[in-house]
């Protein structure tokens, strides 16, 4: 399954329902999410992004594993008015880890992709210990005859694996036995970008099984030559919003050039493959 090669991550406001969103009629959050997740849309879409993931940041403490009904239905109004509003390709992550959440938004509002935090192993995170289920999963994609991509990140941020030392042998078991679409590293946080010798590892076995990888966190302009060689596409939130802070206000500026830098990369490391052929 292909991929976008570079995906700008919409960090919504507080849903309904949320801690953060307390004092706020339900229909207030929900249109002042919609508001800001459209015109980031649009802000990512002009600037050359050609995928977005909308996750339920200003949601926290989240949820491990099942989120309430309200938080589902306001994200799949949100995805829907997003759909319309750009050709991007989209993608939904229910923080923490509601992947059947997620994919049934996925489904029903036409996106291409979810992503999910924990699909294969096991991991001790900051909502307490979290199995991934990807046979479910796979199961009810299947059911709802969705087509819409798996990402599953290994080694996911905010975490520690149990289940693989190894980020190279993470990826394989993810792969190879989770059957994922394709793979996201990143650092041990938000923001922070994954050690390059294991983002080598990563990007060595991903090839091994020709599925493709991502960076799911710490891109910046002045890392972008030294990462992208190993990856397939790069998921980008803090370094594109005021402060460089995740969930302050997308930096329009700041947008522009992250896509200029990449898209330029890009062709320079396109023009280099071919010579070799």
């Amino acid at each position: 399954m292909k991929f976008p090669k570079l995906m700008g991550v919409i960090h919504l406001p507080p849903l309904p329902g949320a801690p953060a969103a307390h004092g706020t009629h339900p229909a207030e959050s929900l249109q002042a999410a919609g508001f800001q997740a459209v015109k980031e849309a649009k802000i990512l879409s002009d600037a050359g992004f050609d995928g977005i993931i909308l996750e339920n940041f200003g949601d926290v403490p989240f949820y491990k594993t099942q989120v309430p009904p309200e938080t589902i239905a306001s994200m799949a109004i949100i995805a829907a008015a997003v759909r319309e509003t750009t050709q991007c390709a989209l993608g939904i992550n229910v923080l923490r880890n509601d992947a059947r959440a997620a994919l049934a938004i996925a489904a029903v509002t036409g996106c291409d992709f979810i992503r999910v935090n924990v699909l294969s192993g096991v991991a001790a995170t900051d909502q307490g210990m979290i199995e991934g289920d990807a046979a479910f999963l796979l199961r009810e994609r299947d059911r709802l005859h969705a087509p819409v991509g798996i990402l599953a990140d290994v080694h996911v941020k905010h975490a520690v694996t149990f289940s693989s030392t190894h980020i190279d042998l993470a990826v394989e078991e993810v792969g190879s036995r989770a059957l994922v679409d394709g793979v996201i590293v990143s650092g041990r946080t938000t923001g922070r970008l994954i050690e390059l010798e294991a983002l080598r590892s990563a990007s060595q076995a991903a090839r091994a099984l020709k599925i493709p990888i991502l960076l799911g966190s710490g891109a910046s302009l002045d890392k972008l030559s030294e990462i992208k060689p190993w990856v397939d596409g790069m998921i980008v939130g803090s370094a594109l919003r005021q402060g460089g802070l995740a969930g302050a206000p997308l930096d329009a500026k700041k947008v522009r050039e992250f896509a200029k830098a990449y898209m330029k990369l890009d062709r320079v490391q396109s023009r280099k493959k071919r010579k070799r052929f």
